[in-house]
């Protein structure tokens, strides 16, 4: 099962905020635990690299991402330290030609046809559909998905427990993502029980929304 089938099947991506590396191991512990055995590391903070290393080290059945990557140079950064894909805000041309030559997933942002088309032209099927509830939710991604038959989508950015069915509902949702299951304050506090309730209501809560079949 390739990268792209194995988040099909988990149906959300944890979007995550590290501020201290030190953070990495028990939360990716706390996903793999509670059934959620994805991680989608940002790089907002400093501690990303770290944190993607000693995920990559210590917790290897989670499938594990860089997000909020923004150069090529991060990406670099990424997968020496174990990252088995990559997934960016925008479209930037020269990160995503880099993946594909080097042959890294590359989940790619965007928010209209133009981007679909681009990452089209490049190979891709799955993108990021962000920020996605500011930029039209679900009616914009159903309007958009319809020229593009064969291009999944992770809708990422104002999404909760609250719309998520109406994203798992389209059948051009890949997976979902967001940081409700894994919020950055229960994690820099150390409440790793919290967030694993969290985390089991949203598995929960998305298997029920689309079962697997």
């Amino acid at each position: 099962m390739n990268v792209l089938q194995t988040l099909g099947k988990q149906l959300l991506v944890p979007v995550i905020k590290l501020e201290s590396a030190d953070s990495a191991t028990p939360l990716a512990e706390t996903l793999l635990a509670n059934g959620l055995p994805v991680a989608e590391v940002t790089f907002r903070t400093a501690a990303a690299g770290q944190s993607i290393r000693n995920i990559s080290r210590d917790v290897p059945d989670v499938l594990l991402g860089a997000g909020t990557v923004l150069t090529v140079d991060q990406v670099k950064e990424a997968v020496d330290a174990g990252a088995a894909f990559i997934v960016t805000p925008g479209f930037n041309p020269a990160v995503v030609d880099y993946c594909v030559k080097q042959q890294i997933p590359i989940t790619p942002g965007i928010n209209n046809p133009t981007g679909v088309e681009a990452a089209l032209a490049r190979g891709l099927s799955v993108v990021k559909f962000f920020p996605a509830e500011a930029s039209g939710g679900v009616k914009m991604l159903k309007a958009m998905s319809a020229p593009y038959g064969d291009v999944r989508y992770v809708p990422t950015g104002g999404i909760g427990a609250a719309n998520l069915g109406d994203y798992l509902a389209l059948p051009a949702v890949l997976a979902v993502g967001g940081s409700w299951m894994v919020p950055s304050d229960k994690i820099s506090a150390g409440d790793f029980e919290a967030v694993a309730g969290l985390v089991r209501e949203a598995v929960k809560l998305a298997q029920s929304l689309r079962p697997p079949h």
